[in-house]
């Protein structure tokens, strides 16, 4: 039987707070997604709530209320799978669609699935007046269709 040091283990525990340190950093680095964000349009309150990041994931809620009713929810996450940070949505709590990180900045993040019929891209930046969202892919004439959302911090 073979024994570690106990400099080996030291090793050992500083490695693998590193390794995890890292793989946390990616998800840390878009907590400013974190919070209640609001917008009304067109008849419609829609709202997105997002959990700061915790065990390198990101969870979030959204739904959509008309005439007072929920027309529309998604339980939404943003988790490292491997080496890529990828969004899923759950419509409707349907199975989850996967959209990788293709891009990122400071306070702004793509996340794309070209095999996805609509959106194929996902993507959220923090402006000065709140949060722009915007979902894309094509539309009926088969040019790309973008469904912007103006949240602002909920009241």
């Amino acid at each position: 039987m073979h024994t570690l040091k106990p400099l080996t283990w030291g090793l050992l525990a500083v490695l693998v707070t590193r390794a995890t340190v890292a793989e946390s950093t990616v998800t840390a680095e878009l907590d400013w997604l974190a919070g209640q964000w609001c917008a009304e349009t067109g008849g419609e309150f829609i709202e997105e709530h997002w959990l700061p990041a915790r065990g390198d994931l990101l969870l979030g809620l959204g739904r959509t209320i008309r005439d007072g009713r929920t027309v529309s929810f998604e339980f939404l996450r943003i988790e490292r799978r491997g080496a890529d940070v990828t969004y899923l949505a759950q419509p409707q709590g349907a199975a989850p669609t996967a959209f990788r990180m293709t891009a990122s900045g400071t306070h702004w993040a793509r996340f794309e699935n070209p095999q996805h019929d609509f959106p194929k891209r996902v993507e959220y930046r923090l402006t000065p007046g709140g949060l722009h969202a915007e979902i894309a892919g094509p539309g009926k004439d088969g040019k790309e269709f973008v469904i912007p959302f103006a949240y602002r911090r909920c009241g």
